[in-house]
């Protein structure tokens, strides 16, 4: 397979002053991270709130503007494309977000919102465009009768659904998904995951998926980056990465994962990070697997 996606030495800074007659300083929440991830993969980003996978995610889509680094989507550099070019290439890339009762606008009917994109993208007639919606509310599991409804008069799930017909609604390679199970009840986190699997295999999708869930990237995704403090401290096959740890803070992190067996419950692990080199490059320590120690 070739690389659909090559992220290289990311950064993203930002300024803040805690008080009105305080210093400003520069806060580093992504601190150049790199990750190649090839075409039809399932990719995890995953690491405890604030280490930065968010942002990563949405740097990469220019929805925010990223410090410095490059993102090579393709054979193009995404960071350096004009606006035109930006608005004409967000259709090969799209990203589900994390809250799906603040994603979506509560004055527009759910037909509306999937529909949305292909209009600003000029896509097919009028009667094209609503077949399209129908299908795609049909492929997510919808019921097309409901079109006409408003985003409140949905389920925390179907709302998410209706997120997901969204970004599939341009047909895209890429979807980025920003944690988009962790605002849902868990009986419901199931139906969305196996929905995000079924459709990456049928629609041949790459996929990013961001989450601080590692039972969810352990079922769902190929491979895995650890993210701490804006740094990816460790990454490689997600079964590798599971079996044999090398950084202390997957450890810490994989030692918090609940065990429904109380009998073979581990001992918790703690991460010190005053032991650890936070500066530290990532350093080959099994077939594809790296960790910064």
């Amino acid at each position: 397979m070739m690389a659909l996606v090559e992220v290289r030495e990311l950064v993203k800074q930002f300024s803040r002053r805690p008080t009105p007659f305080s210093r400003l300083s520069i806060v580093r929440a992504v601190d150049g991270v790199s990750f190649v991830v090839e075409e039809g993969e399932t990719f995890g980003l995953v690491g405890e709130s604030g280490s930065g996978k968010t942002t990563t995610g949405r740097c990469m889509l220019r929805l925010i503007e990223p410090t410095s680094g490059q993102f090579l989507f393709g054979s193009r550099d995404v960071f350096t494309l004009t606006s035109a070019d930006m608005r004409a290439a967000r259709r090969d890339m799209q990203m589900v977000f994390q809250d799906p009762y603040a994603s979506l606008n509560p004055r527009m009917r759910a037909g509306a919102i999937v529909e949305e994109g292909l209009i600003i993208h000029r896509v097919g007639t009028k009667q094209d465009r609503q077949d399209r919606v129908r299908e795609l509310f049909a492929l997510v599991g919808l019921d097309p009768h409901q079109l006409e409804r408003y985003p409140h008069e949905f389920s925390g799930g179907q709302r998410q659904r209706i997120g997901l017909a969204r970004a599939l609604a341009l047909r895209p390679s890429l979807i980025v998904a920003d944690e988009p199970v962790s605002a849902l009840d868990v009986s419901i986190q199931a139906q969305i995951i196996n929905l995000f699997m079924d459709l990456q295999q049928a629609l041949e999708l790459t996929l990013i998926f961001i989450a601080h869930d590692l039972r969810l990237v352990r079922h769902l995704c190929t491979r895995v980056a650890v993210m701490y403090r804006g740094r990816i401290v460790e990454m490689g096959r997600t079964d590798d990465v599971f079996r044999e740890p090398a950084h202390p803070y997957t450890r810490a992190l994989l030692s918090a994962v609940p065990d429904p067996d109380p009998a073979s419950q581990q001992p918790r692990v703690t991460f010190d990070p005053t032991t650890s080199d936070l500066q530290a490059p990532l350093r080959e320590v099994g077939p594809g697997h790296t960790a910064a120690i």
